[in-house]
């Protein structure tokens, strides 16, 4: 089996020689490093902004959704500059949708952005989301049922919707295990099952989850781990703590 990172190469970027925008290439190398300098990130996103105005092919479409997530959650600073990263990112995303129907990476990056715009705008709030965040989960599962992030995005919206309007922490957990099988690297589907596991009481069971994401020696995403994971991980557990 190949290795999640080597997975996530192959499905959410694109062949650099595929590419108008070199700026294409450059995300692809550097998006599991963003940590080392996370202001080059403002440089990617700007290329492939203008590189999209011109030439608005799938690659450049798919490298844009990428970065404009990744912006919204490293560098943006205000919910209004989250919330305008993540919106770009969809739009690109969908128009890569367009393209090509059956392109796993267009669907993904759509949802997710999706998602995230949503989550950030307040979850009640932006409902009116669910169902197109929910077949978008069907239709990449149905192109590619092994997946690791396609169970990290449904294991998070069944974790964050309540369950009166269609989450489940059941069905959370069960997305978070499944990816989990796929790739136990994948580190920020581990913080997802602990918080599933935090709301149904296993508390124990939460905390094994958050210290295998701080011994984590080889995360599939080093930058993501770097940034995000263990800091969320750490403040779980310090959380934790202080109930006890």
């Amino acid at each position: 089996m190949r290795s999640f990172s080597a997975v996530l190469l192959a499905v959410l970027c694109v062949e650099p020689a595929e590419a108008a925008s070199p700026y294409v290439a450059q995300l692809a190398g550097f998006f599991t490093r963003y940590h080392e300098d996370p202001p080059r990130l403002d440089a990617i996103r700007a290329g492939l902004d203008e590189a999209v105005k011109t030439d608005p092919d799938l690659p450049n479409l798919l490298a844009l959704a990428q970065v404009c997530f990744i912006w919204g959650d490293i560098r943006a600073r205000t919910e209004e500059e989250k919330l305008h990263a993540y919106d770009r990112g969809r739009q690109a995303a969908e128009r890569a949708v367009e393209l090509d129907r059956k392109n796993v990476r267009a669907h993904l990056w759509f949802a997710i952005n999706t998602a995230r715009w949503g989550q950030t705008n307040g979850v009640l709030s932006s409902l009116f989301l669910l169902p197109t965040v929910k077949r978008e989960i069907n239709t990449i599962l149905e192109l590619d049922p092994n997946l690791p992030p396609a169970y990290s995005l449904a294991g998070n919206v069944f974790y964050e919707v309540p369950g009166l309007l269609g989450g489940d922490l059941e069905t959370a957990e069960r997305m978070f295990r499944k990816g989990l099988e796929l790739d136990p690297r994948f580190t920020s589907m581990r913080v997802g099952l602990a918080k599933v596991l935090i709301k149904q009481g296993r508390i124990a069971e939460a905390r094994e989850e958050l210290q295998r994401v701080l011994d984590e020696k080889h995360p599939e995403n080093l930058a993501d781990w770097t940034l995000k994971d263990s800091k969320r991980a750490r403040a779980l557990l310090d959380a934790l703590e202080k109930a006890s």
